[in-house]
């Protein structure tokens, strides 16, 4: 984008205090998409997700009470992320948004994001079935340059962000306990882990939709990132990632400060599966009775009041909310687009490839309820997203969702091209987009916040 462009971006999105850069949708901006165009209509066929997806922005970055969680954090985070990801649209945006918050900030996260480049997701798998398929990573730190230039507090966020961005499959409840040592509180954990991925779908979705326009400047290569670690000054540092940590049977972190969780006995899986699986979370969920009348709107199915996932996310209502209407509406309006069976299998194979082994049991299941092809399906969490599943359809739309997953973004005009020749349409395009974009959102939020769980009454076979 050039300056006079990203000049234009910014007034039309508005500027100068809380809401204000959240007049326009951010994701037709970001993906180019103009008012009434064929794109803008399609869009408009999904008008949950459209409206929720902007108003998950709103709750993110613009809440009108950001409480202990500033706008300057908030737009640093969200910069980071857009820097990493290496989309100029994005960076263009959320720099010009943060320079009007806390100009300060900029040239040290500018500076820093070039070391802390580098490809996911990569990181090692807990599952012990799954070792071999462990790739190296490292961990980015910000150095004490950095930290001086923003703080301890948003170093720490910086931290985590790096982690959630390349390595979600590695979170711990460690990770957590480095932001609670940092002055972060739980509900603000919290937002910190909804705005990471946010904006891991919301950067996808509109990458995939310039993509489809045919807009998109060239993806970056995976030669073209930085190695971690590599930067100078105020380019932060690595520290290796310890394969082991919280391997079953492996040991306990030897302090948590309170409100952290470890589970030491708990019955993890050992692999992908179709089988049910439990989740435990990291940090506190709000107990039961003490859901607000706010909370309990959020969760739009009453049911959810009984799952500690949904009670933790309630945390931050507003995002809980808009997220879980844009997910209904991605998922279940079938009115046109792409099967449901498709749509399932997009967020399969995005969870295959960022290693949520939760959300990969809850879709793969659904996948082989909504198409009657259970083997087809676990031939894909058994064999990973380089199987041939015997579908010109399916091919294309795995291999689809899992460019789309990579960071930096590397989804491109090939995987158009084989969607369009497997037969779809660009309806159906963007609902695989829209499925695949949407996992990488709750992908980070289950790695990052707790833990899977083999239920007690398989636990024992």
């Amino acid at each position: 984008m050039t300056e006079q462009n990203a000049a234009a971006v910014s007034s039309e999105a508005g500027a100068g205090g809380p809401g204000t850069h959240a007049q326009a949708d951010l994701i037709d901006l970001l993906a180019g998409i103009a008012p009434g165009s064929r794109l803008a209509a399609i869009r408009d066929r999904r008008p949950q997700a459209r409206e929720n997806a902007q108003a998950s922005f709103v709750a993110l970055l613009e809440p009108e009470e950001p409480g202990s969680f500033p706008l300057s954090e908030r737009y640093a985070v969200a910069a980071f992320v857009a820097l990493l990801h290496e989309f100029p649209d994005a960076i263009d945006f959320t720099v010009d948004v943060l320079r009007d918050e806390a100009a300060e900030l900029v040239e040290p996260l500018r500076a820093a994001a070039v070391g802390a480049r580098t490809n996911g997701p990569v990181g090692a798998y807990r599952e012990p079935a799954l070792r071999d398929e462990s790739t190296p990573a490292v961990r980015w730190t910000p150095d004490a340059e950095l930290t001086a230039a923003v703080g301890d507090r948003l170093a720490a966020a910086l931290a985590h962000t790096h982690g959630l961005v390349f390595r979600p499959r590695e979170s711990r409840e460690t990770d957590l306990a480095k932001l609670v040592n940092a002055g972060w509180s739980a509900d603000d954990i919290v937002t910190l882990s909804q705005l990471v991925s946010f904006l891991a779908f919301q950067l996808r979705a509109a990458w995939g939709l310039r993509v489809l326009a045919g807009t998109a400047t060239a993806a970056p290569s995976a030669a073209s990132a930085v190695a971690v670690g590599e930067g100078g000054a105020g380019e932060g540092g690595a520290d290796p990632a310890p394969a082991a940590v919280g391997a079953p049977g492996g040991s306990e972190p030897a302090e948590l400060p309170a409100g952290i969780h470890a589970y030491p006995d708990l019955a993890r899986p050992e692999r992908f599966t179709q089988e049910g699986l439990g989740w435990v979370p990291w940090l506190e969920p709000v107990a039961e009775a003490d859901l607000t009348a706010q909370q309990l709107d959020a969760l739009i199915e009453p049911a959810r009041a009984k799952m500690p996932y949904f009670r933790l996310l309630a945390r931050d209502p507003a995002a809980l909310k808009a997220r879980t209407l844009t997910d209904l509406d991605i998922f279940f309006t079938v009115t046109d687009g792409i099967g449901r069976a498709e749509r399932e299998l997009a967020a399969t194979a995005a969870s295959r490839h960022n290693g949520c082994v939760f959300c990969a049991s809850v879709h793969s299941a659904a996948a082989t309820r909504e198409s009657g092809r259970g083997e087809t399906v676990q031939r894909l969490l058994d064999d990973g997203v380089g199987a041939d599943l015997g579908d010109p359809v399916w091919n294309a739309v795995v291999a689809a969702s899992v460019a789309l997953t990579d960071t930096p973004l590397r989804f491109g005009t090939g995987e158009i091209e084989q969607l369009r020749a497997a037969g779809l349409d660009d309806g159906e395009v963007v609902d695989v987009i829209n499925g695949a974009a949407f996992f990488n959102w709750a992908n980070r939020l289950m790695l990052s916040l707790g833990e899977p769980q083999v239920p007690a009454r398989r636990a024992g076979q």
